[in-house]
C-alpha cells in the first residue's frame, strides 16, 4: 500500500524553514524536505488581504507520521495558523517510495 504524503507549508524566512526541515529529517518524520526559493503569498487574514514573502517547504513523509509532522510544524512555526496541507501521492518510483517508507519507519530496522 502506498501511504506516501507530500506535506506543504510556508515559513516567513529561510532560517526558520531550514531549522524545521532539518528537524523533520533528523527525527525521522520526513525522508526528504525541499526548501524552495522565496515566493510572494497573497491571502486573507482576519478580514484583510495580506501579502508576505514566504519560503515553501515540500515535505515527503508517510501517513503514519502525519500527526507528528503536523505537531512539529505547529510547535516550530511562528504563525498563529500555519498552512499545513497534505497531498496523498497516487504514484511514484517504487524504489523511492520504499526508501521513503524506510526513512519514516516508526521502528527503524536494525
Amino acid at each position: 500500500m502506498n501511504d506516501a504524503l507530500l506535506v506543504i507549508t510556508n515559513l516567513p524566512d529561510a532560517a526558520s524553514a531550514a531549522a524545521l526541515a532539518a528537524r523533520l529529517v533528523e527525527t525521522g518524520l520526513a525522508g526528504c524536505v525541499n526548501q524552495l526559493a522565496p515566493c510572494q503569498s497573497v491571502y486573507r487574514w482576519q478580514g484583510k488581504v495580506e501579502q508576505a514573502n514566504e519560503v515553501p517547504l515540500l515535505i515527503k513523509t508517510v501517513r503514519a507520521r502525519y500527526a507528528a509532522v503536523e505537531a512539529l510544524i505547529c510547535a516550530m512555526h511562528p504563525y498563529e495558523v500555519p498552512e499545513v496541507i497534505a497531498i496523498p501521492l497516487s504514484a511514484g518510483l517504487p524504489d523511492y517510495l520504499d526508501w521513503l517508507q524506510q526513512q519514516c519507519a516508526v521502528e527503524k530496522p536494525c
